[in-house]
């Protein structure tokens, strides 16, 4: 239904209801966040030119600079954190397994950044190896690059109204990754190369052998997970926010690694790895000016205070709004 340019004039645009709780949450048997508290503070956030209401969830369109990028709203919730001990392939500092709830939703690029998205915003030349296609995920590119003064996420920021823009949590990331699945996969617990890009020589857990592409693929070209998010697994790492946490057997809130000048985690493996690092637990540092021809990222989008504050009053000016049936 279309809910922008027919809308009569001053008409307030209507939220849409609760949407059934996530499997996230459900997975857990918990019941945070509440049914409120799962919405965003602030629909569609002033950076959007479009949003709607999908079989995955709420989305945005954000345009930068001439390129449009999607990103998916990931609600509030628990999860349980790191694989466990039966897991096969696992490594020892993905556990213990612990209880991780985080109490802030937020907005994540629905793939990683593309060379089409990073050249539109940083100008300049290409950095990545691969670039028989502007839908690549740009790679070679570090830590600082992205996140640092200066770099792709503060010049998103001053391209998106309202909101910043950041890399997210490890924590953040394994919680968008499974979409509420507790397998070593968010698919399941076994992988195949038409489900994801990387070392088909080296399979899961005495699987099959597949295909060894040697090199990225466009953004979008295997399904999505539960959120709406494609390629959480294989093609190129991607960048966190913080650094490598020590795990303990306790619930955490909103955890975050050491920062300042410490490495960064990366997460999701790659083209270049077997089939074992792609699994959502799996987990990796690198130094901050790293980079390679198989690192990537992807980023978040939140509502500022003021944004916030302004985004009942603005909504019902909001234009090219639409809504999935």
């Amino acid at each position: 239904m279309d809910a922008g340019a027919d809308s009569p004039p001053g008409r307030r645009l209507r939220l849409p209801p609760p949407r059934p709780m996530k499997r996230a949450a459900l997975a857990t048997g918990a019941h945070f966040p509440s049914e409120d508290a799962r919405r965003p503070p602030v629909l569609p956030p002033a950076c959007a030119s479009a949003w709607g209401d999908d079989a995955y969830g709420l989305w945005i369109d954000v345009d930068l600079a001439g390129v449009v990028q999607r990103c998916r709203w990931i609600e509030p919730g628990e999860f349980m954190m790191g694989s466990p001990e039966d897991e096969p392939e696992r490594v020892e500092d993905e556990g213990p397994r612990h209880r991780v709830r985080l109490t802030t939703g937020f907005w994540l690029a629905d793939t990683a950044c593309t060379q089409a998205l990073w050249l539109a915003v940083m100008g300049g030349d290409n950095p990545s190896a691969f670039q028989e296609d502007a839908r690549n995920p740009v790679e070679n590119v570090s830590w600082d690059e992205v996140s640092g003064a200066g770099g792709f996420l503060q010049r998103v920021a001053a391209l998106a109204p309202g909101v910043v823009a950041e890399l997210p949590t490890e924590a953040e990331w394994e919680y968008a990754c499974r979409a509420g699945s507790e397998t070593p996969f968010h698919f399941g617990a076994t992988i195949s190369p038409e489900q994801a890009n990387y070392d088909g020589n080296h399979p899961y857990a005495g699987g099959r052998k597949g295909e060894f592409r040697q090199k990225t693929v466009p953004v979008k070209s295997f399904a999505p997970n539960g959120w709406g998010l494609h390629e959480m697994h294989g093609n190129v790492w991607e960048w966190c926010a913080d650094g490598l946490r020590e795990y303990a057997d306790e619930t955490v809130e909103d955890p975050r690694g050491p920062e300042g000048d410490a490495t960064r985690v990366v997460r999701g493996g790659s083209w270049f790895v077997g089939a074992w690092g792609l699994r959502s637990a799996y987990r990796l540092g690198g130094l901050r000016d790293y980079r390679d021809d198989f690192q990537g990222f992807r980023f978040a989008l939140r509502s500022t205070s003021q944004e916030q504050e302004a985004g009942a009053e603005r909504l019902p000016a909001a234009s090219g709004v639409t809504r999935d049936a």
